[in-house]
């Protein structure tokens, strides 16, 4: 003869049953798709044409950009270029010699323009690091 389960049994079983009904009912509620999703896998520098991924995978160059305003001989005109590190310092330099030569019989000019454009040092993470004056 089968002896009848306990209540406490029964409350388990029951808990449990209800649980499950739970599960399913939230599997139900969830919405599931693939997305497809456009993502930047490179950026190209605009003067060499190289990639400007780094070893780890990441995306390194420099941005320069112009919206020129009212008033201005290029008015509504925007222009952004992608460099590369190597390109960015070379452009660096060549306005350091221009701004030398521009300021060339300048008594008040300070020659030593090293740190020209400089805004900080030791920003690794991105959070101001060492700022320049």
């Amino acid at each position: 003869m089968l002896e009848r389960p306990e209540k406490a049994v029964l409350g388990e079983v029951k808990w449990y049953l209800l649980r499950l009904a739970l599960e399913a009912l939230e599997e139900e509620m969830k919405v599931i798709e693939k997305v497809e999703v456009d993502t930047v896998t490179d950026v190209v520098c605009d003067v060499c044409l190289c990639s400007t991924r780094v070893e780890n995978g990441g995306l390194e160059f420099a941005t320069l950009s112009a919206l020129w305003g009212y008033g201005t001989r290029h008015d509504g005109e925007r222009y952004e270029l992608h460099l590369c590190e190597d390109c960015f310092f070379q452009a660096v330099a060549d306005i350091r010699k221009h701004r030398r030569i521009e300021n060339l019989f300048n008594d008040d000019y300070d020659h030593n323009d090293n740190e020209l454009g400089l805004m900080a040092t030791d920003d690794y993470f991105h959070n101001g690091g060492i700022s320049k004056p």
